[in-house]
């Protein structure tokens, strides 16, 4: 194995997250709840009263965020490495796997963890394995 040194970025990567978790320790000081993409979001699915403004305001952030960086960095190119029915797939399954594990990666591992929560310790074992078995099999065991 080796490291990509031209693509290789430890202080964004630190910085993000840095900014990750500042942004989960005030999201749960401020608003008394978990930063989990997937509850937020589920949250529309079934609304409460009073409940709706600020997970719209979320979302719509994390769909501003990605243009305000192309606005300042200019455009970038992604490489994506699968077809749209991989990536469909893909999609829905973590949407299934977010329902059984009763939150996302963002909510247990970023937000369980640093509460200690055994739930979340179990959860992101489970989703970090299956990523990894799931990366060695496609790239090793089906290439």
């Amino acid at each position: 194995m080796t490291i990509d040194w031209t693509h290789f970025t430890p202080w964004a990567s630190l910085a993000g997250g840095i900014l990750l978790g500042l942004a989960s320790a005030l999201f749960i000081l401020v608003n008394g709840r978990i930063l989990g993409i997937s509850g937020i979001l589920g949250g529309l699915l079934r609304p409460v009263k009073g409940d709706t403004g600020w997970r719209l305001a979320f979302l719509a952030g994390m769909l501003a965020a990605p243009l305000l960086y192309f606005m300042v960095a200019g455009p970038t190119t992604p490489r994506i490495d699968a077809g749209w029915a991989t990536i469909v797939i893909a999609g829905l399954l973590v949407g299934v796997g977010t329902r059984y594990g009763s939150g996302c990666t963002s909510g247990h591992g970023v937000c369980g963890l640093s509460r200690l929560s055994p739930r979340s310790l179990v959860a992101t074992l489970a989703f970090m394995g299956a990523g990894f078995v799931t990366v060695y099999l496609a790239r090793h065991a089906f290439a």
